[in-house]
């Protein structure tokens, strides 16, 4: 098959599930394409990555609300069953999947077993690590123990949400828990952090199609932040910058905080906090729930 058969087979597909239409697969290709800062012209190559083989997906539970999966589950560019069903194959997941019980333990441990060096572990929620980790039991074991046995069996580690890449709401101040993001608990085991309560699904999705277009994950930050959509401050690409609507002066976080809400936006690019007029609260960044608080502000630009 030459390059312009594979180009026609990739642009002709529809996924499984809902079946996208032509229109409405380019349209996914094409968000996927701006937000990991690629032009037009690779659109054809991301329709042939994502209809080709797809990697094993094993996601992992821990201290969380599920806020991060509930988000995941309501974006609709594609729909959630298309991803699934032609981005990734998901292998292990304890809210969407069939199983439970005895039958859920079984299905990871086969699916790890099955699939060692080549699945992408998503993790959604910090760890506990007090006292072992007792604080945070799944099966039988502590969410410490999964995570040590999961997770270096993995090709990357995903940590999706600000408290599985920092720790978020399970490690602010006060916590008994002593719990930790991914990376911390496990002592510095290198992880692909995607903070955000939640994050937007899209920044998800377009990191494992850098993977199936380059063969590699996308270029990290210091925090271990995927540099196309965190690098940048929300400020910076914020319509209402500079501008008298500017929400600075009212304690909004976006000059400090390195997110791409303002151009990415949620629900199929309708809207972001600021445009209804609450100011950014510096979800992706560590520590934000004791120091993004808005009982915090002092009055002026900066927090106590």
């Amino acid at each position: 098959m030459n390059d312009d058969e594979k180009e026609k087979s990739a642009l002709d597909f529809d996924f499984p599930g809902k079946g996208l239409s032509r229109r409405d697969f380019l349209k996914f290709c094409g968000v996927v394409a701006a937000t990991l800062g690629l032009d037009a012209s690779f659109i054809p190559r991301i329709a042939e990555a994502v209809t080709g083989p797809r990697p094993p997906i094993v996601w992992l539970h821990f201290a969380e609300c599920t806020g991060c999966t509930e988000g995941f589950l309501r974006t609709t560019d594609p729909f959630v069953d298309d991803i699934i069903l032609g981005t990734a194959s998901l292998e292990y997941h304890e809210t969407l999947m069939a199983p439970a019980g005895q039958a859920a333990t079984d299905n990871l441990k086969n699916a790890v077993s099955k699939y060692a060096g080549q699945f992408i572990c998503v993790c959604e929620g910090a760890i506990p690590t007090a006292e072992n980790g007792i604080y945070g039991m799944v099966g039988g074991k502590t969410m410490l123990q999964i995570a040590k046995d999961v997770c270096p069996k993995a090709l990357a580690v995903i940590c999706l949400g600000t408290c599985a890449s920092f720790g978020g709401l399970p490690a602010a101040a006060g916590s008994l828990t002593c719990a930790q993001g991914v990376h911390a608990a496990l002592g510095g085991y290198p992880t692909i952090n995607i903070p955000g309560c939640p994050p937007n699904p899209i920044n998800l999705v377009s990191t494992i199609v850098n993977y199936l277009l380059q063969g590699t994950f996308p270029d990290l930050d210091a925090q271990g932040r995927p540099l196309f959509a965190y690098g940048n401050t929300h400020h910076n690409s914020c319509y209402r910058r500079n501008s008298p609507q500017c929400l600075r002066g009212l304690g909004c976080r976006g000059p400090e905080t390195y997110l791409n809400c303002s151009s990415l936006k949620f629900n199929y690019a309708t809207s972001f906090p600021v445009a209804v007029d609450a100011p950014c609260y510096g979800c992706s960044t560590p520590g934000f729930w004791d120091k993004g608080s808005f009982f915090n502000y002092n009055g002026s630009y900066g927090w106590v």
